[in-house]
């Protein structure tokens, strides 16, 4: 009897084990990145980045590759106080021309007169190389990933019978980036590490194990798409105005055993049991209003300081470190999808890039899914930090010279979308790098506002950059006005300024940094607006970016009046902006006359297809599929149409059908948060699985081509991080929704997600929300608020708090249970057939 016991309990046991560990796998996998073979391509290394440093790592075993990035190193200096002097003087005749004559093809004539300088390009630091010697043996064994919960880069392959190990993270305590070379054979590593650079450099011995790298940025360079003949696109002396930022790169390795031997080719280890590589960087970046040559920081003080720092730390100490300012943003989240069919480790046995193509043909793979969400977060914690500046076009990791779009900030969508993932997925911080950077977007936007317009307020166009550029851009006369022209950037920008508040109740932000910023975007437009003869208020000259209409001679036009997007942006900046106002008890005189403009705006409009007019004519469009669909700004990212506004609800829903889904990455990112508004999961998730699409192009082509590289970069093509961040924050959206004052449970939630668990979302009112869900329906939630107040939770069916008494109603659309939430308290969401009324979800 004792014997059967036994061997019962033990295959029990056993049975357990492998339960255990199957469901282990399957959360490391989905927090895991993994690759048979090196990268070959930029877009197969794997990211890693600090907020400061980025680097994308190769993992070739004899040619190691660190592409090398510092997120202050562009281009220029200061925006020019006097660009285009004349600007204003062309606003009257454009006006005349588009509201008296509808003479559109005049007004964009006159508008090119409007412009002033391109931006200037954020630049690729250097390059570190790393030729590591195995006297011509055959490598196997080979492999590398990146861990998301460590957020550490290894390289694992073998080589004579030895086995090596490569291990890279970028601290954000220390400012460093640091690679940890081991073998299990004693003195077998040699290696030769160097440094080059494509921007001007020089090369200097600073000690037997160390080398400096320094150098100097380009006085101005030109964007890639901007090349008239006899002009030189990247100059590095300017005698008119300010010469370009300098920088450094240190490179020091410590070794246990062996030789090692600097000289200016490079730094030479032999015959080393360990080796530990440290790059430190710096520029002389000051601030938007500093030249970064006669006005820069010391970057040799900063490098060295960096330096210094981290080696007085052994390298468990730094690792330590690293690991618990990582997790303390990363953990705050969980998501997990189950796996409903039973695959199990069907497709986790496969790298990462074998799996994405796997996916592309339609395979199922919900872990792939959550990956991708978290991976997204990743990105945002390694390439947007407090006291840096906001993450760009490619985040921190650019290798060109002349980056696609000069790496900027476009600030009509991509770089707004960046931060749609921050609040609701818990990384409110990593916020704080463009909320900081809008305060000096209002100081040059208010000079821009006077100069080119001659209003009051601030205002920002098309793009940006570390310098807080605000003018039109097109080098004053070059640039089409269908973007260069747009003239609500610094209005929009001003809506995550109120979402911050909305998300973290934080109101000493509100009152002493955001509600100035938002008040200067909010008095230009309304010096900005002009009665349109009807008594209604109208933008002129207005663009909806970067798609085009035709005439009634059918020739292609951009700009026009009251194009829904501007006016839908100028609905929310009013909106906010008085609420914000009362909510901090001030400014009532101010507040009423912004409100009383707002019920002046030129409405929005549905067309004879039942769609939402995107211009304020029924204009034939040039592009039925444009990958801008900005005229339903008002259901994404903001809040004017909604189930309560029922027209044009189903007029945002008519027009996502006749666009399609095609398009570029950050095109189909987007579109998976309007599906996610209207409710609809099961398109949302077609849009996910459109977005990662595997690709390995560069060509551009702006309809269908949007995608996922290998290493899980968004391809607009080329790469633009804003999809990856898009997909994230569509993710998020289909699970909650805040945005019409109550929490929204599972609105958009997909056929193939039957049943998972996420833990850690944020929702506006101060919240954080766990939701846990099986056979397409809620098991359970939990609430906790930041602040006391009241908490308004809807599901579509009905529901209850666990020992809470509050009110339940029937709504449209399902049921609204309300109560109030006391600080820190966590309450637990239920189904009200749910019997056990004890019952307590640990989420």
């Amino acid at each position: 009897m004792i014997k059967r016991n036994t061997v019962f309990f033990r295959a029990l046991l056993l049975v357990l084990f492998f339960l255990g560990s199957d469901k282990l796998f399957a959360q490391q996998s989905v927090k895991k990145l993994w690759y048979a073979r090196p990268a070959k391509r930029w877009v197969e290394a794997i990211p890693v980045g600090n907020g400061k440093i980025g680097a994308m790592i190769f993992g070739d075993p004899k040619n190691e590759l660190l592409q090398l990035n510092e997120s202050t190193l562009y281009s220029g200096g200061p925006v020019k106080k006097v660009i285009n002097p004349a600007s204003a003087t062309y606003l009257p005749d454009i006006r005349k021309a588009l509201l008296r004559d509808s003479d559109y093809s005049t007004a964009d004539k006159l508008a090119r007169n409007m412009q002033g300088l391109y931006t200037e390009s954020y630049l690729p630091i250097g390059d570190l190389s790393l030729k590591q010697e195995f006297s011509g043996a055959e490598i196997s064994g080979y492999y590398r990933d990146l861990n998301l919960s460590t957020a550490l880069a290894t390289t694992r392959f073998s080589a004579s019978g030895v086995s090596y190990t490569r291990q890279v993270f970028t601290s954000a305590p220390a400012n460093i980036l640091v690679m940890k070379l081991t073998a299990n054979k004693a003195g077998a590593i040699s290696f030769l590490a160097s440094l080059k650079s494509q921007l001007h450099f020089s090369i200097q011995k600073a000690a037997s194990d160390e080398l400096i790298m320094k150098g100097k940025a380009p006085a101005h360079v030109d964007p890639v798409y901007y090349n008239p003949e006899g002009r030189e696109h990247v100059v590095y002396d300017d005698t008119t105005g300010c010469n370009g930022m300098r920088f450094q790169v240190r490179l020091k390795i410590v070794a246990k055993g062996g030789r090692v031997v600097a000289d200016t080719a490079g730094i030479r280890v032999t015959g080393a049991d360990e080796a530990l590589v440290y790059i430190a960087e710096a520029t002389s970046f000051n601030g938007f209003d500093k030249c970064p040559d006669s006005q820069g920081k010391d970057e040799n003080a900063l490098a060295n300081a960096y330096l210094s720092g981290a080696l007085k730390k052994n390298y468990g100490s730094l690792l330590k470190e690293h690991l618990s300012d990582y997790r303390k943003y990363f953990d705050r989240l969980s998501f997990t999808l189950n796996d409903t069919l039973g695959l199990r480790n069907t497709q986790r046995s496969l790298p990462t890039d074998e799996r994405l193509k796997q996916y592309s043909k339609g395979s199922y793979d919900p872990f792939l899914e959550t990956l991708y969400f978290q991976f997204g977060r990743y990105l945002l914690i390694s390439c947007s930090r407090p006291g840096g500046p906001p993450a760009n076009l490619q985040g921190i990791w650019n290798k060109e010279l002349r980056a696609p779009w000069s790496s900027n900030y476009t600030i009509n969508i991509n770089t707004e979308m960046n931060y749609w993932p921050a609040e609701v997925t818990n990384l409110s911080e990593m916020h704080l790098p463009l909320l900081a950077f809008l305060k000096g977007l209002s100081v040059t936007g208010a000079n821009t506002a006077k100069e080119f317009y001659n209003l009051g307020g601030w205002v920002a166009h098309h793009n940006s950059d570390i310098w807080a550029t605000s003018n039109p851009v097109g080098d004053v006369g070059n640039g089409d006005p269908v973007w260069a022209n747009w003239a609500m950037g610094g209005a929009w920008l001003s809506r995550h300024l109120w979402e911050h508040y909305t998300f973290t109740n934080d109101k000493k932000f509100l009152a002493d940094s955001a509600y100035k910023i938002m008040k200067g975007a909010a008095l230009f437009i309304s010096d900005w607006l002009v009665d349109d003869g009807n008594g209604h208020l109208v933008t002129a000259p207005s663009v909806s970016p970067e798609n085009k209409f035709k005439d009634t001679r059918g020739k292609p036009q951009g700009v026009s009046v009251a194009t829904t997007m501007d006016m839908a942006i100028i609905w929310d900046l009013f909106t906010n902006v008085t609420a914000a106002s009362k909510e901090l008890g001030i400014d009532k005189s101010f507040r009423d006359s912004i409100l009383a403009k707002r019920n002046r705006l030129f409405p929005m409009r549905t067309g004879s297809g039942g769609q939402l007019l995107e211009w304020y004519k029924e204009f034939q469009e040039t592009d039925p599929q444009h990958r801008h669909i900005s005229h339903l700004y008002g259901l994404y990212p903001g809040s004017q149409i909604t189930a309560a506004t029922p027209e044009f609800f189903a007029a945002a829903k008519k027009t996502l059908e006749l666009r399609g889904d095609g398009g570029t990455g950050w095109s189909r990112g987007w579109k998976i948060n309007w599906w996610a508004r209207v409710g609809d999961g099961d398109h949302a998730y077609h849009l996910i699985r459109q977005l990662l699409q595997y690709t390995n192009t560069d060509e551009i082509e702006m309809h269908d081509s949007g995608g996922t590289y290998p290493n899980f970069f968004d391809a607009h093509p080329p790469f633009q991080i804003d999809g990856n961040f898009a997909g994230t924050a569509g993710m998020a959206e289909m699970l909650i929704q805040s945005h019409e004052g109550y929490i929204n449970i599972l609105p958009a939630l997909p056929t193939a997600w039957k049943s998972g668990e996420i833990k850690g979302l944020r929702a506006r009112g101060g919240f954080q929300v766990n939701i846990q869900w099986h056979n397409g329906q809620l098991s359970a939630a939990s609430v906790k608020s930041s602040v006391s107040r009241q908490c308004l939770i809807k599901y579509g069916k009905e529901l209850k708090i666990a020992g809470v008494k509050g009110k339940l109603s029937k709504i449209s659309d399902g049921y609204l249970f309300s109560f109030f939430a006391k600080k820190g308290q966590i309450y637990t969401v239920i189904p009200a057939s749910d019997k056990n009324n004890s019952k307590q979800l640990r989420l």
